[in-house]
């Protein structure tokens, strides 16, 4: 008999947003100052020139950390 709960638990798609959010936090762990946009982008696999993948929205900016 099948066991109904022996499924596969892998999320191709889950997986490729960790792995993206991962590398955004690392380079943004490591940079001396502001990550500049352009940088945010390449990681996060952007193609601001011809669009990408048809986003139309733009990325939010990132804002500066401010010592308290």
């Amino acid at each position: 008999m099948d066991d109904q709960l022996n499924v596969p638990l892998e999320d191709a798609e889950l997986l490729a947003e960790v792995e993206l959010t991962t590398n955004l936090m690392i380079a943004a762990s490591e940079a001396e100052a502001v990550l500049p946009q352009e940088e945010v982008d390449r990681l996060l696999g952007l193609d601001r020139d011809g669009g990408g993948a048809g986003r139309d929205a733009t990325v939010p900016t990132q804002k500066a950390r401010t010592s308290a």
